[in-house]
């Protein structure tokens, strides 16, 4: 099987955008007042993903993008638990925003020209990830240049296919890759041995190998090979409900920075920081410009704390992820995640 050419992958991709946009010309009414209206968030949330979104031993969906989902269920409802997890696979999710199946996808996709000028909105990016490859150990593969001639695994329609062409023919490395309609039957295709190595975000990686009771046997390449800025999305042409989202998730990041916590949210609306204050609805009408009540902010961290708080409960190094906060970690830290000032 030759590898796929970059028109081909091209044409596949605008197909999808176009397809899109034309679901998007079935334009929704506000969707902060249908969410209003039914007391309910619909949020889209990835089928199964460790650390992000998957069901713990009592069968309740736990994990980084469902805590995303409920700051913003307590952000517009002022309760967390008004939520509906619908989880979907890639084609479903996308369509799913303009028809109003959903309200928001707290699924884990990244922010690229084609989907942002189809027809989908990113309001703020929540994870900066990049791909990377996993092999077994046994392969004695090391580095990428080992995998020439390797039969990789992917999603079908996924952004991997472009990153492994592009990759590949600028390397001028040889490959087969054999792609799935889900990327669980990816994943299964690779453990099964069917290919030498699968491609993912490295964040998806570590949620997978999380999962495997003979982890150790496997092992994700040191390098990563592109750049993946995630983030919930919602549909175009809803200029009040992205800007609740975003600043809904803004306020996480803004909490971090300023010591707020699920913990000490109480006792920080009798802070005497004038940024404090503006964040938890003390001072201000940032709230009602958004439609919703000034504490917001206050209501989405105290139902799960700072964008820190999430980080370690759900993906951090004392997790079965044990992610450490790397590009994500706070300016002032030395990452990339940064609030918009509150003022």
């Amino acid at each position: 099987m030759r590898p796929p050419s970059m028109l081909s992958i091209a044409a596949r991709t605008f197909v999808g955008v176009v397809g899109v946009v034309a679901l998007a010309g079935a334009a929704r009414a506000d969707v902060l007042d249908d969410v209003k209206s039914h007391g309910v968030l619909k949020c889209g949330v990835t089928l199964a993903a460790a650390g992000f979104s998957a069901e713990n031993n009592a069968g309740k969906r736990e994990g980084f993008d469902i805590d995303l989902c409920k700051a913003i269920a307590a952000a517009a409802l002022g309760d967390d638990s008004k939520i509906q997890l619908m989880p979907m696979d890639l084609k479903t999710a996308f369509a799913g925003l303009p028809t109003g199946v959903v309200d928001v996808l707290t699924h884990r996709f990244t922010w690229t020209e084609s989907r942002d000028i189809g027809g989908l909105k990113f309001p703020k990016i929540m994870f900066y990830d990049g791909q990377g490859f996993v092999v077994a150990k046994k392969s004695k593969a090391n580095r990428i240049a080992d995998l020439d001639n390797a039969t990789i695994c992917t999603l079908q329609g996924s952004t991997s296919e472009l990153i492994v062409a592009s990759y590949f023919g600028a390397h001028k490395l040889k490959y087969k890759i054999v792609t799935f309609a889900s990327a669980e039957q990816a994943w299964d295709a690779f453990v099964g041995k069917r290919c030498d190595t699968l491609i993912n975000d490295r964040s998806g990686l570590a949620a997978r190998l999380a999962k495997l009771p003979n982890r150790d046997d496997y092992k994700v390449l040191t390098e990563t090979v592109s750049n993946e800025p995630i983030g919930p999305v919602v549909a175009q042409g809803q200029p009040r409900w992205e800007a609740l989202v975003r600043f809904t998730l803004n306020a996480l990041v803004a909490a971090e920075e300023l010591g707020v916590t699920q913990a000490n949210v109480d006792a920080q609306r009798s802070s005497q920081n004038a940024d404090v204050q503006r964040l938890l609805g003390v001072n201000g009408d940032f709230g009602t410009k958004l439609g919703v009540p000034n504490d917001f902010a206050y209501k989405a961290i105290k139902a799960v704390g700072n964008y820190g708080d999430i980080w370690d409960r759900n993906v951090g190094p004392k997790t079965a992820l044990r992610l450490e906060r790397g590009r994500n970690a706070l300016v002032a830290n030395g990452g990339l995640m940064m609030s918009i000032p509150v003022r």
